[in-house]
């Protein structure tokens, strides 16, 4: 008799501890297990060792952002809990204090803009507005590469005004595209594809510059100067210093692009064509996009005119476009209808952001860090343009390890400002910090370096390493930018 064969069932594999995972536990207890500093409270140790244990993990991005929220949370429950508070070296925080500190950044109104930003570019997607603006637009501009290209630039900026989400924008963009590559009829692979995806991913990173609700770090940068200095840049002011720069900067991207990827052809037959024929596939503006653009151009005079015409801040008067947007009949979109398309991980991750840099200061670690850093790189000795120049210069070349400018901001911002607290003089603190915020957007040489450069190098246009050989180059470009309009621009207004 034959015995019958017995298939043992497939276990599921055991996946290893992630490498970085380990990394960051091991940085954190070697950072714990240091001779403690007489000026460094127990508290602002501990909380020096969770900010190393954060940024290994999310350079090396062991596990989810999202994930590693919920982890420092947790490390900050116990660690701090259980250290002695500041002001009374006799008493522990408890870890109920501490769970409050390391939720905290969830009751920051620049949290609220966060969330109510994510609503409105759900909105966008849901209607087919951000769809129909990229294709007006781009069916007004002309079917030559050039003009295309630029055209690729205008969409960019219209959509960061109206669409608070750069992931949302490059994923609205990118279709229509690679539908006007199509309609030229070259390869995938050409220089006129990658070019176009390129400046689509680049124009975006320079954008979120311009404008302050484009992308979640500046809205968090926004939030760390209510917590540490007690003010903040309105919508306008950062209009109008970021503007100029990123306006220079895209002409820039477009003649670097047309120069460094020759387009095989300087026409392009059909393309406008394919942008109308899309066009006329969505109909007509529907109702529900008619009251959402009127909410979005309400939103912008309104953000625009804060301090000026009103008194009412940028994050309240959102809501009440929220509000608007979601009203039955009037609104545009349901609970259910826009739930599943919000990141929720993203609001996780700003709020233990905003915790993570506020506990810095109330540990008194940041202070503690900011004075070390001045008196090792002699900074206080430094002009303002000088100061600028190297922590600027920093934040670019430490953006290469991180995958995500939020976090990125997370880690940094709240020790640069403390930086910028401990320098002698009569400088404007709150303006070299949106300044620096300027320079956390700059994600242009590597893919990973922004979500938007990850969705263009999906589309398999170009290669990591073209994008790359433009990249250094606008990098470059747009940090020695940074340094003339310092001197010239930003000081007149009275920034620096």
């Amino acid at each position: 008799m034959r015995t019958p064969d017995v298939s043992m069932p497939n276990r599921p594999q055991k996946k290893a501890i992630p490498f970085g995972l380990i990394s960051g536990v091991i940085v954190m207890i070697a950072v714990l297990l240091m001779p403690m500093p007489d000026d460094l409270p127990v508290a602002g140790h501990r909380m020096l060792a969770i900010l190393a244990f954060a940024v290994v993990v999310w350079i090396t991005e062991a596990v989810s952002y999202e994930a590693s929220a919920i982890i420092i949370t947790s490390l900050m429950a116990f660690l701090v809990g259980t250290a002695p508070t500041v002001q009374d070296p006799g008493v522990e925080y408890g870890t109920s204090r501490a769970i409050s500190m390391a939720l905290a950044g969830f009751s920051n109104s620049a949290l609220a803009l966060v969330a109510g930003a994510l609503f409105i570019a759900a909105a966008m997607t849901l209607t087919g507005l951000d769809r129909r603006i990229a294709l007006v637009t781009l069916s007004r501009i002309g079917t030559s590469t050039r003009r295309v290209m630029i055209g690729a630039v205008a969409v960019t900026i219209l959509l960061s005004l109206v669409v608070p989400s750069a992931t949302a924008r490059s994923a609205c963009v990118v279709p229509i595209m690679m539908g006007v590559i199509a309609a030229f009829g070259v390869d995938k692979r050409s220089n006129i594809a990658a070019g176009i995806m390129i400046i689509v991913a680049q124009a975006t990173s320079i954008w979120n510059v311009g404008i302050q609700t484009a992308a979640a770090q500046n809205l968090l940068t926004v939030g760390f100067m209510d917590k540490m200095l007690g003010a903040r840049i309105t919508w306008a002011e950062w209009l109008v210093a970021g503007v100029p720069w990123a306006v220079v900067m895209s002409a820039i991207l477009v003649v670097l692009v047309l120069k460094m990827m020759p387009p095989e052809s300087d026409a392009i037959a059909g393309g406008k064509e394919a942008v109308e024929a899309q066009l006329r596939e969505m109909g007509p503006m529907t109702s529900a996009q008619k009251r959402l653009l009127a909410v979005s151009i309400g939103l912008l005079l309104f953000w625009a005119t804060e301090g000026k015409l009103h008194r009412f801040d940028t994050t309240s008067v959102t809501y009440v476009g929220l509000v608007v947007l979601m009203l039955p009949r009037v609104g545009v979109m349901t609970w259910k209808e826009v739930q599943s398309r919000i990141p929720w991980g993203t609001v996780i991750v700003f709020g233990v952001g905003i915790s993570l840099g506020t506990a810095l200061l109330s540990t008194q670690a940041g202070q503690w860090l900011g004075n070390h850093v001045v008196a090792a790189t002699g900074l206080d000795s430094l002009p303002t343009l000088w100061v600028f120049a190297i922590l600027a210069a920093f934040l670019v070349l430490i953006h290469l390890g991180f995958a995500s400018a939020t976090a990125l901001t997370s880690a940094m911002l709240p020790i640069l400002i403390s930086v910028l607290q401990t320098l002698p003089g009569d400088f404007n603190r709150l303006g070299m910090t949106m300044l620096l915020g300027f320079t956390v957007s700059f994600g242009f040489i590597l893919p990973i370096n922004a979500p938007q450069n990850m969705v263009c190098l999906g589309t398999d246009t170009f290669t990591a390493k073209q994008f790359a050989r433009v990249g250094v180059v606008i990098t470059v470009i747009g940090y020695a930018l940074l340094l003339l309009f310092g001197a010239t621009y930003w000081r007149w207004l009275g920034w620096l």
